[in-house]
Protein backbone atom coordinates (compact mmCIF):
# COMPACT_ATOMS: atom_id res chain seq x y z
CA UNK A 1 0.00 0.00 0.00
CA UNK A 2 1.34 3.64 -1.24
CA UNK A 3 0.83 6.41 0.47
CA UNK A 4 -0.86 7.84 -2.32
CA UNK A 5 -3.25 5.15 -1.59
CA UNK A 6 -3.56 5.03 2.21
CA UNK A 7 -5.12 6.64 4.42
CA UNK A 8 -3.25 8.56 6.82
CA UNK A 9 -4.94 8.51 10.88
CA UNK A 10 -3.04 10.31 13.44
CA UNK A 11 -4.26 7.63 16.22
CA UNK A 12 -2.52 4.30 15.84
CA UNK A 13 -5.06 1.64 15.70
CA UNK A 14 -2.97 -0.19 18.64
CA UNK A 15 -3.81 2.68 21.03
CA UNK A 16 -7.65 2.52 19.43
CA UNK A 17 -7.35 -0.82 20.28
CA UNK A 18 -6.42 -1.23 23.92
CA UNK A 19 -8.88 1.63 24.94
CA UNK A 20 -11.58 -1.37 22.76
CA UNK A 21 -10.75 -3.63 24.97
CA UNK A 22 -9.79 -1.67 28.33
CA UNK A 23 -12.09 1.09 28.85
CA UNK A 24 -15.41 0.98 30.27
CA UNK A 25 -18.59 0.58 28.22
CA UNK A 26 -18.96 3.85 26.61
CA UNK A 27 -15.29 4.24 25.86
CA UNK A 28 -15.16 0.54 24.80
CA UNK A 29 -18.31 1.58 22.11
CA UNK A 30 -16.67 4.57 20.97
CA UNK A 31 -13.26 3.13 20.53
CA UNK A 32 -15.16 0.42 18.27
CA UNK A 33 -16.68 2.92 16.64
CA UNK A 34 -13.77 4.83 15.39
CA UNK A 35 -11.68 1.66 14.50
CA UNK A 36 -14.77 0.46 12.50
CA UNK A 37 -14.61 3.69 10.79
CA UNK A 38 -11.21 4.14 10.09
CA UNK A 39 -11.07 0.71 8.48
CA UNK A 40 -14.15 1.14 6.51
CA UNK A 41 -12.40 4.74 5.38
CA UNK A 42 -9.26 2.70 4.23
CA UNK A 43 -11.06 0.29 2.36
CA UNK A 44 -13.55 2.55 0.50
CA UNK A 45 -12.23 5.71 0.52
CA UNK A 46 -14.20 6.99 -2.33
CA UNK A 47 -17.24 5.86 -1.08
CA UNK A 48 -18.21 8.64 1.64
CA UNK A 49 -17.70 11.95 -0.69
CA UNK A 50 -14.39 13.39 -0.93
CA UNK A 51 -13.15 16.98 -1.74
CA UNK A 52 -12.66 16.62 -5.20
CA UNK A 53 -15.35 19.35 -6.29
CA UNK A 54 -14.27 21.88 -3.78
CA UNK A 55 -10.54 21.10 -4.65
CA UNK A 56 -11.46 21.43 -8.44
CA UNK A 57 -13.44 24.48 -8.06
CA UNK A 58 -11.01 26.50 -5.83
CA UNK A 59 -8.44 28.25 -7.55
CA UNK A 60 -5.20 27.89 -6.90
CA UNK A 61 -3.48 31.11 -5.42
CA UNK A 62 -0.47 32.93 -6.34
CA UNK A 63 2.63 32.17 -4.92
CA UNK A 64 3.00 33.55 -1.03
CA UNK A 65 -1.12 33.69 -0.93
CA UNK A 66 -2.89 30.59 1.15
CA UNK A 67 -6.28 29.31 0.65
CA UNK A 68 -8.10 27.89 3.62
CA UNK A 69 -11.48 26.42 3.20
CA UNK A 70 -12.91 24.91 6.60
CA UNK A 71 -15.97 22.79 6.81
CA UNK A 72 -18.22 20.75 9.19
CA UNK A 73 -19.52 17.54 8.88
CA UNK A 74 -22.02 18.48 11.49
CA UNK A 75 -21.59 14.63 12.67
CA UNK A 76 -21.85 13.06 9.86
CA UNK A 77 -19.62 11.52 7.47
CA UNK A 78 -20.00 13.32 4.04
CA UNK A 79 -16.69 15.39 3.09
CA UNK A 80 -16.13 17.92 2.78
CA UNK A 81 -19.62 18.95 4.40
CA UNK A 82 -21.14 22.93 4.79
CA UNK A 83 -18.39 25.62 4.67
CA UNK A 84 -18.39 27.40 7.33
CA UNK A 85 -15.06 29.61 7.42
CA UNK A 86 -13.05 30.75 3.98
CA UNK A 87 -9.95 32.28 3.97
CA UNK A 88 -10.22 35.71 5.12
CA UNK A 89 -13.28 35.39 6.90
CA UNK A 90 -13.69 36.35 10.46
CA UNK A 91 -14.04 33.59 13.20
CA UNK A 92 -16.50 32.03 13.71
CA UNK A 93 -17.21 31.24 17.82
CA UNK A 94 -16.49 27.52 16.41
CA UNK A 95 -13.24 26.50 18.24
CA UNK A 96 -12.37 23.36 16.41
CA UNK A 97 -13.16 25.18 13.19
CA UNK A 98 -11.37 28.51 14.25
CA UNK A 99 -8.66 26.04 15.20
CA UNK A 100 -8.37 24.06 12.21
CA UNK A 101 -8.19 27.45 10.28
CA UNK A 102 -5.43 29.10 12.41
CA UNK A 103 -3.13 25.76 12.33
CA UNK A 104 -3.34 25.23 8.53
CA UNK A 105 -2.52 28.59 8.07
CA UNK A 106 0.17 27.54 10.33
CA UNK A 107 1.52 25.13 8.48
CA UNK A 108 1.66 26.84 4.95
CA UNK A 109 3.60 29.66 6.63
CA UNK A 110 6.20 26.92 8.05
CA UNK A 111 6.44 25.43 3.93
CA UNK A 112 6.57 28.73 1.91
CA UNK A 113 8.44 31.12 4.55
CA UNK A 114 11.11 28.68 5.24
CA UNK A 115 11.25 26.36 2.26
CA UNK A 116 9.49 28.01 -0.78
CA UNK A 117 7.20 25.60 -0.81
CA UNK A 118 4.01 26.85 -1.95
CA UNK A 119 0.95 24.79 -0.21
CA UNK A 120 1.00 21.35 0.02
CA UNK A 121 1.55 20.32 -3.87
CA UNK A 122 4.10 23.20 -4.69
CA UNK A 123 1.93 24.79 -6.63
CA UNK A 124 -0.62 26.90 -4.15
CA UNK A 125 -3.00 23.59 -3.06
CA UNK A 126 -6.07 25.00 -1.59
CA UNK A 127 -5.70 23.54 2.13
CA UNK A 128 -9.19 21.73 2.95
CA UNK A 129 -10.48 20.62 6.90
CA UNK A 130 -13.51 19.29 7.72
CA UNK A 131 -14.44 19.67 11.81
CA UNK A 132 -17.14 17.83 13.71
CA UNK A 133 -16.62 14.78 11.57
CA UNK A 134 -18.21 11.43 12.83
CA UNK A 135 -20.27 11.06 16.14
CA UNK A 136 -17.68 11.56 19.20
CA UNK A 137 -14.73 10.05 16.32
CA UNK A 138 -11.60 10.10 17.95
CA UNK A 139 -9.36 10.46 15.16
CA UNK A 140 -7.91 12.79 12.26
CA UNK A 141 -6.60 11.83 9.34
CA UNK A 142 -5.89 13.09 5.78
CA UNK A 143 -7.50 11.11 2.68
CA UNK A 144 -5.15 12.14 -0.23
CA UNK A 145 -7.51 15.11 -0.54
CA UNK A 146 -8.16 17.12 2.87
CA UNK A 147 -7.61 17.02 6.49
CA UNK A 148 -10.68 15.61 8.92
CA UNK A 149 -11.26 16.49 12.09
CA UNK A 150 -13.05 14.48 15.03
CA UNK A 151 -14.38 15.72 18.18
CA UNK A 152 -13.04 12.98 20.40
CA UNK A 153 -14.92 11.47 23.35
CA UNK A 154 -14.58 14.23 25.68
CA UNK A 155 -13.01 11.27 28.66
CA UNK A 156 -10.19 10.25 26.95
CA UNK A 157 -9.45 12.46 23.86
CA UNK A 158 -9.83 15.80 23.14
CA UNK A 159 -11.28 17.85 20.24
CA UNK A 160 -7.97 16.77 17.51
CA UNK A 161 -7.65 20.22 16.23
CA UNK A 162 -6.23 21.21 19.55
CA UNK A 163 -2.92 20.55 19.00
CA UNK A 164 -0.52 22.42 16.21
CA UNK A 165 1.25 19.79 15.20
CA UNK A 166 -1.51 17.03 14.99
CA UNK A 167 -2.77 19.40 12.05
CA UNK A 168 1.19 19.98 10.70
CA UNK A 169 1.66 15.97 10.59
CA UNK A 170 -1.60 15.47 8.53
CA UNK A 171 -1.00 18.24 5.92
CA UNK A 172 2.50 16.85 6.01
CA UNK A 173 1.70 13.33 4.51
CA UNK A 174 -0.12 15.51 1.68
CA UNK A 175 3.62 16.67 1.19
CA UNK A 176 4.85 13.40 1.49
CA UNK A 177 2.51 12.02 -1.15
CA UNK A 178 3.17 14.72 -3.80
CA UNK A 179 7.22 14.16 -3.56
CA UNK A 180 7.50 10.24 -3.16
CA UNK A 181 5.22 6.89 -3.15
CA UNK A 182 6.66 5.84 0.30
CA UNK A 183 5.16 2.47 0.98
CA UNK A 184 2.85 2.46 3.87
CA UNK A 185 4.38 -0.14 5.31
CA UNK A 186 7.47 -2.12 7.17
CA UNK A 187 10.12 0.82 7.59
CA UNK A 188 9.29 2.98 4.97
CA UNK A 189 5.91 3.26 6.20
CA UNK A 190 7.65 4.11 9.42
CA UNK A 191 9.63 6.56 7.73
CA UNK A 192 6.50 7.97 6.20
CA UNK A 193 5.12 8.51 9.50
CA UNK A 194 8.22 9.97 11.43
CA UNK A 195 8.54 12.70 8.18
CA UNK A 196 5.09 13.53 9.13
CA UNK A 197 6.07 13.91 12.55
CA UNK A 198 9.22 15.83 11.65
CA UNK A 199 7.27 18.47 9.95
CA UNK A 200 4.48 18.50 12.24
CA UNK A 201 6.84 19.29 15.55
CA UNK A 202 8.46 22.15 13.08
CA UNK A 203 5.27 23.58 12.51
CA UNK A 204 4.87 23.96 16.32
CA UNK A 205 8.30 25.04 16.90
CA UNK A 206 8.69 27.16 14.21
CA UNK A 207 5.11 29.38 15.22
CA UNK A 208 6.43 29.47 18.70
CA UNK A 209 9.88 30.45 17.56
CA UNK A 210 11.29 27.52 19.69
CA UNK A 211 15.16 27.06 19.32
CA UNK A 212 15.81 22.93 20.07
CA UNK A 213 16.55 23.71 23.77
CA UNK A 214 12.95 25.53 24.48
CA UNK A 215 11.13 22.91 22.20
CA UNK A 216 9.23 20.07 24.11
CA UNK A 217 9.71 17.61 21.18
CA UNK A 218 6.49 15.98 22.05
CA UNK A 219 3.56 15.22 19.46
CA UNK A 220 -0.12 16.11 20.33
CA UNK A 221 -0.03 18.04 23.70
CA UNK A 222 -3.45 18.51 24.91
CA UNK A 223 -4.82 15.73 22.62
CA UNK A 224 -5.27 13.73 25.84
CA UNK A 225 -7.84 14.92 28.76
CA UNK A 226 -6.48 15.25 32.25
CA UNK A 227 -7.90 12.12 33.16
CA UNK A 228 -5.21 10.19 31.50
CA UNK A 229 -1.85 9.87 32.65
CA UNK A 230 -0.05 10.68 29.37
CA UNK A 231 1.96 13.85 28.74
CA UNK A 232 1.79 13.67 25.01
CA UNK A 233 0.35 11.25 21.47
CA UNK A 234 4.61 10.41 20.84
CA UNK A 235 7.83 11.79 22.43
CA UNK A 236 10.56 11.99 19.83
CA UNK A 237 13.15 12.78 22.39
CA UNK A 238 12.40 9.66 24.02
CA UNK A 239 10.20 7.61 22.27
CA UNK A 240 8.16 5.36 24.72
CA UNK A 241 7.35 7.64 27.22
CA UNK A 242 4.76 10.01 26.15
CA UNK A 243 1.94 8.18 27.98
CA UNK A 244 1.06 5.14 30.09
CA UNK A 245 -2.65 4.82 31.07
CA UNK A 246 -4.71 1.69 32.00
CA UNK A 247 -6.93 2.52 29.63
CA UNK A 248 -4.34 3.33 26.94
CA UNK A 249 -1.41 0.93 28.16
CA UNK A 250 2.42 1.93 27.60
CA UNK A 251 3.90 3.72 24.74
CA UNK A 252 5.40 1.22 22.52
CA UNK A 253 7.85 3.19 20.91
CA UNK A 254 11.14 2.22 20.75
CA UNK A 255 13.94 4.80 20.36
CA UNK A 256 16.62 1.93 19.21
CA UNK A 257 16.65 -0.32 16.57
CA UNK A 258 17.56 -2.98 19.06
CA UNK A 259 14.53 -3.05 20.31
CA UNK A 260 12.58 -2.80 16.93
CA UNK A 261 9.08 -4.32 16.97
CA UNK A 262 8.08 -6.96 14.16
CA UNK A 263 5.01 -7.03 13.71
CA UNK A 264 2.18 -7.19 10.63
CA UNK A 265 -0.09 -5.28 12.92
CA UNK A 266 -0.32 -1.48 11.83
CA UNK A 267 1.18 -2.07 8.33
CA UNK A 268 4.56 -3.48 9.71
CA UNK A 269 4.62 -1.18 12.82
CA UNK A 270 4.88 2.02 10.95
CA UNK A 271 3.16 3.99 14.19
CA UNK A 272 5.25 1.84 16.49
CA UNK A 273 8.56 1.75 14.98
CA UNK A 274 8.45 5.94 13.82
CA UNK A 275 10.14 6.36 17.08
CA UNK A 276 13.43 5.29 15.98
CA UNK A 277 14.03 7.69 12.73
CA UNK A 278 12.26 10.07 15.51
CA UNK A 279 14.94 10.36 17.69
CA UNK A 280 17.95 10.43 15.18
CA UNK A 281 15.73 13.51 13.99
CA UNK A 282 15.85 15.03 17.79
CA UNK A 283 19.16 13.93 18.45
CA UNK A 284 20.70 15.31 15.08
CA UNK A 285 18.92 18.78 15.37
CA UNK A 286 19.76 19.47 19.05
CA UNK A 287 23.46 18.17 18.25
CA UNK A 288 23.30 21.08 15.48
CA UNK A 289 21.58 23.83 17.67
CA UNK A 290 19.83 26.99 16.90
CA UNK A 291 15.69 26.33 15.36
CA UNK A 292 15.15 23.27 14.14
CA UNK A 293 13.95 24.37 11.13
CA UNK A 294 17.04 26.35 9.75
CA UNK A 295 19.46 23.31 9.31
CA UNK A 296 17.97 20.06 10.75
CA UNK A 297 14.68 20.47 9.19
CA UNK A 298 16.25 22.00 5.93
CA UNK A 299 17.71 18.46 5.22
CA UNK A 300 15.23 16.09 6.08
CA UNK A 301 12.81 18.24 4.10
CA UNK A 302 16.01 18.13 1.02
CA UNK A 303 16.19 14.42 1.94
CA UNK A 304 11.99 13.82 0.96
CA UNK A 305 12.49 15.90 -1.94
CA UNK A 306 15.47 14.02 -3.20
CA UNK A 307 15.37 11.79 -6.37
CA UNK A 308 17.39 9.33 -4.13
CA UNK A 309 14.44 8.80 -2.18
CA UNK A 310 12.69 5.24 -3.36
CA UNK A 311 9.67 4.02 -2.30
CA UNK A 312 10.59 1.25 -0.56
CA UNK A 313 13.74 3.07 1.31
CA UNK A 314 14.02 1.46 4.78
CA UNK A 315 15.81 3.44 8.01
CA UNK A 316 19.49 2.54 6.65
CA UNK A 317 19.31 3.83 3.17
CA UNK A 318 17.26 6.91 4.31
CA UNK A 319 20.09 7.50 6.82
CA UNK A 320 22.72 7.57 4.07
CA UNK A 321 20.58 10.12 1.88
CA UNK A 322 20.45 12.50 4.95
CA UNK A 323 24.85 12.63 5.49
CA UNK A 324 24.83 12.96 1.61
CA UNK A 325 21.83 15.99 1.65
CA UNK A 326 23.94 17.35 5.08
CA UNK A 327 27.60 17.22 3.14
CA UNK A 328 25.89 18.66 0.06
CA UNK A 329 24.20 21.87 1.52
CA UNK A 330 26.87 22.39 4.36
CA UNK A 331 29.76 20.60 3.60
CA UNK A 332 31.58 18.14 5.94
CA UNK A 333 31.13 19.52 8.96
CA UNK A 334 29.23 19.99 12.43
CA UNK A 335 26.14 19.48 10.12
CA UNK A 336 27.00 16.23 8.50
CA UNK A 337 29.00 15.29 11.58
CA UNK A 338 26.04 15.51 13.67
CA UNK A 339 23.16 13.94 11.16
CA UNK A 340 25.81 10.98 10.87
CA UNK A 341 25.88 10.35 14.73
CA UNK A 342 22.53 10.60 15.44
CA UNK A 343 21.77 7.84 13.28
CA UNK A 344 24.36 6.02 14.48
CA UNK A 345 23.10 6.37 18.28
CA UNK A 346 19.86 4.98 17.14
CA UNK A 347 21.26 1.97 15.47
CA UNK A 348 20.58 2.43 11.92
CA UNK A 349 24.14 2.87 10.87
CA UNK A 350 27.25 1.80 12.25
Amino acid sequence: MHARNCLACVLPPYLLDHLAKHGHARLRTLAQNSLALDNQLRLRRTAIGRASTTLATARNTPPGQISRHVHTAESGSQLPGRLIRAEGQATTGDVAADEAYAYLGATYELFWEVFQRHSIDGAGLPLIGTVHYGQNYENAFWNGEQMVFGDGDGEIFNRFTIAIDIVGHELAHGVIEHETSLAYKGQSGALNESLADVFGTLVKQYHAKHSVEQADWLIGVGLFTDEVKATALRSMKAPGSAYDDPALGKDPQPGHMRDYVDTTEDNGGVHINSGIPNRAFYLAATAIGGYAWEKSGRIWYEALCDEGLWDTADFSQFAALTVDVAERLYGVGVEQQSVRQAWVDVGVIA
